[in-house]
């Protein structure tokens, strides 16, 4: 049986933590940043995790995370 490939784009955006959960940024934080009020730039800073009704489909992307 061959070895099963990751998804290239699921593992440049997830991490899986050492608990399981999987770690991921935060959206609307790449461009057209001047009509976002300062709170929402501070929130979407740092990371953020998967929904936990979504981490089955990260997991399915990353076989061996």
């Amino acid at each position: 049986m061959p070895k099963m490939k990751t998804r290239r784009c699921a593992a440049k955006r997830f991490k899986v933590r050492s608990s399981g959960t999987v770690k991921c940024k935060h959206a609307k934080r790449r461009h057209l940043l001047e009509h976002k009020t300062r709170k929402m730039k501070r929130q979407a800073r740092g990371s953020d995790s998967v929904d936990p009704r979504d981490v089955h489909r990260v997991y399915g992307q990353l076989p061996y995370a």
